[in-house]
């Protein structure tokens, strides 16, 4: 096995897209292969637009797709108020605003991204 498969990588370095070797985090082109590395780091999203909408038509009445959003305050209010129904129809609301909604202005409003290792 190659000495640069078996390096460990340190917190101020990363790995080549192309061949790779650890180079330095903030390193633009590999020395080794000479390869570009991407400048937009590749990014993970911690919640679904779909789930949050399934958890919002199914579920929304008791306001688990406020849960699943991390907006516990508003998750309780929903559970408390659940046998008015009235959650229940504005989750139904809230499902379809899921639906339409593109993935970028879901990614905005709700989810913390996270850079994913490649």
């Amino acid at each position: 096995m190659s000495d640069e498969l078996t390096q460990k990588k340190a917190s101020d370095e990363k790995f080549c897209h192309e061949c790779g070797a650890t180079i330095n985090a903030k390193a633009e082109i590999c020395p080794k292969c000479g390869v570009r590395q991407t400048a937009a780091p590749v990014i993970q999203a911690d919640k679904t637009k779909t789930a949050a909408a399934l958890f919002a038509f199914f579920l929304g009445g008791f306001g688990a797709h406020k849960f699943y959003l991390g907006q516990t305050g508003l998750g309780f209010l929903y559970l408390l108020l659940f046998w008015t129904l009235i959650p229940a129809f504005i989750a139904f609301v809230e499902f379809i605003i899921f639906l339409t909604m593109s993935d970028d202005a879901f990614n905005k409003k709700y989810c913390q991204i996270a850079e994913a290792e490649v």
